[in-house]
């Protein structure tokens, strides 16, 4: 099978991977049915985790692991998660993805493994005030389309 991720794509990743200090969990949620992208988007997975073992990858089918997926919120398939692991400990940080990381949403997956693995959001201390202060779950999506 041809490979997704060409040799100068898998040197940047491999130099942006310098940078992981903490293991990352990436959780896939596919289904071997009625899925038209779940093979491409588990060999281009499979292609990222080996880069670095601070990254793995845990695949699940949606249906058959469906107390997961609803563990993790995943509503529909494909999907990944992107989780923080300690040990046998993961822990959700509500990052995830629907559909192919293609294009630049592949930038920004390689970019949300870089900030899980240092444990830190990025976010400036207002925000993360402001973030404080809510006293009611927030359910925030940020929809992409090819254009």
């Amino acid at each position: 099978m041809e490979k997704l991720l060409d040799k100068q794509i898998v040197d940047q990743i491999r130099e942006a991977f310098a940078q992981l200090k903490e293991p990352v969990q990436i959780l896939f949620f596919g289904s071997a049915q009625n899925c038209e992208y779940c093979a491409e988007i588990q060999q281009l997975l499979d292609e990222v985790v080996v880069i670095n073992d601070k990254v793995s990858l845990k695949v699940y089918d949606f249906q058959a692991d469906k107390n997961v997926a609803d563990r993790y919120h995943v509503d529909k398939y494909p999907a990944l998660v992107v989780a923080a692991k300690d040990g046998e400990q993961i822990s959700n940080l509500g990052i995830q993805f629907s559909g192919v990381p293609s294009g630049h949403e592949f930038a920004t997956l390689v970019n949300d493994i870089l900030m899980v693995s240092n444990r830190d959001s990025g976010l400036s201390p207002a925000v993360r005030d402001f973030l404080k202060n809510l006293n009611e779950p927030l359910l925030l999506q940020v929809f992409v389309t090819p254009t």
